[in-house]
């Protein structure tokens, strides 16, 4: 895909990749883009690059428009190597004045790419830098995601270069927000919210407000993957109520089986939870991603979760959405724990653990049944599915 201008001297010059289907744990079915822009004044100044994979379609793109060797400045917003792999091979051939970068930035990339030599020109959070008719303004956002990172903003334009904040992994030929489906758009920014930003909401909600605080007028988010926002009001609401945790009455029952016991056990949850009129949402981690599942916990009150025993443990899928969920240290849950067993019954102790270490607050000691569970053993299942439903209505 070729260039694309996105206001008058400001051009995407970045490349999709329509077949990635696994980020760092999380399914991108939809497959991603790595955005990169190009700004033309009396300084030429390009903003993050791509995959080093993607470097010679980068390259192209840019060369619609300008000669690259035009390039005076890079502007590296975030050092991870989907926006920095193609870095050397611009560097070597651009030859540019100033690789400019935060402090945390000089250090990941002479770390990553060992060179020293580089031009690199530290900013500091709130400095600016004149192009000519416009300055860029520059925002540290350490640990939005990683401790090298922050925004550009370009003051006449009022457009906001966000790097990873604001994203999707979203493929598309399109490549604005008002361009695409809207349900897919906000269901990929929901997803990239819970499965990268989530332990950070906290310093999202302070980015939000020191944005809004400074009164910087926004007209175009343009984040680092994914459709550039015309209207940057949706998502930034949308980050807002993320960050803030604020949920809904909604119950997420997630489980694996063995022998259908557990799933039993799971549905009889969800449909005392649905008796009393709660949403309820099932995923069986056989067949649903780790990352599909927590995105709905963005919004959910509660959780069950379930797992037969196996050799004292839990099942491998089980463990493995556990030990994702911990990392992302989602707020506010209440939960359950579930499972049957054959001879020793470990899985509920062990899930009960997880949950308390999470500070999820539990609503039972939880329900373990042995072999196949009775009408009596799915009864009990429904009532303490009510019970959660209860509780997430009177969380409202």
């Amino acid at each position: 895909m070729s260039s694309v201008m996105v206001k008058e001297g400001i051009y995407w010059v970045g490349v999709v990749d329509w077949n990635l289907r696994e980020f760092h744990g999380y399914s991108t079915l939809r497959g991603t883009t790595y955005n990169a822009y190009l700004v033309l004044d009396e300084k030429v100044v390009l903003f993050d690059t791509v995959k080093e994979e993607f470097w010679e379609q980068l390259l192209a793109n840019i060369s619609k428009i300008i000669d690259p060797k035009r390039i005076d400045w890079i502007v590296v917003n975030h050092v991870e190597m989907d926006h920095s792999g193609a870095l050397p091979k611009l560097v070597e051939l651009v030859k540019p004045e100033k690789v400019i970068c935060s402090e945390k930035g000089k250090e990941a990339l002479i770390k990553h790419f060992h060179r020293e030599d580089w031009p690199f020109h530290v900013v500091k959070s709130g400095e600016e830098l004149s192009l000519g008719k416009r300055r860029v303004r520059f925002f540290e956002t350490r640990m939005l995601h990683w401790p090298d990172s922050m925004l550009s903003y370009l003051v006449e334009d009022k457009v906001l270069i966000s790097q990873d904040a604001f994203g999707q992994h979203y493929a598309t030929s399109k490549r604005f927000d008002d361009e695409v489906e809207e349900a897919y758009l906000m269901e990929e920014a929901a997803k990239y919210f819970a499965n990268i930003l989530m332990p950070y909401s906290g310093l999202v909600k302070r980015l939000i407000e020191q944005l809004e605080g400074l009164g910087l007028p926004i007209e175009i988010i343009a984040p680092d993957h994914g459709v550039i926002w015309r209207n940057p009001i949706k998502i930034i609401e949308a980050y807002r109520k993320w960050s803030q945790a604020k949920k809904v009455p909604k119950v997420l029952v997630v489980y694996d089986t063995m022998w259908h016991s557990t799933e039993k056990m799971a549905l009889a949850i969800a449909q005392g939870v649905m008796d009393e009129g709660v949403e309820c949402k099932v995923a069986n981690l056989r067949l649903s991603h780790r990352s599909e599942v927590i995105a709905e916990i963005l919004d959910a009150k509660a959780i069950a979760i379930g797992s037969p025993t196996l050799n004292n443990g839990v099942l491998p899928s089980v463990a493995d959405f556990l030990s994702y969920m911990k990392g992302l240290r989602p707020n506010d849950l209440i939960g359950l724990a579930f499972g049957s067993y054959g001879w020793s019954g470990e899985s509920v102790d062990i899930i009960k653990r997880e949950l308390q270490s999470m500070k999820v607050q539990l609503i039972h000691e939880g329900i373990k049944v042995n072999f196949v569970p009775s009408e009596e053993d799915l009864k009990k299942c429904r009532e303490l599915g009510k019970v959660l439903a209860s509780q997430v209505k009177g969380l409202t």
